[in-house]
């Protein structure tokens, strides 16, 4: 089971856990389509590079 730590009370909590159960603070979603497009930028990039 893997850890993160809660920004607001540097308690380590579950890495699923979306709400901090010490303190409460609401861990911000992380937004899918924001990855898909860097990785494809990331893509476009490197194959430019090499050709």
């Amino acid at each position: 089971m893997s850890k993160k730590e809660c920004p607001s009370c540097a308690m380590n909590v579950d890495d699923k856990s979306t709400v901090c159960p010490i303190c409460g603070y609401e861990f911000p979603e992380t937004n899918k389509g924001f990855v898909i497009v860097a990785i494809i930028l990331l893509i476009i990039s490197l194959l430019y590079f090499v050709f």
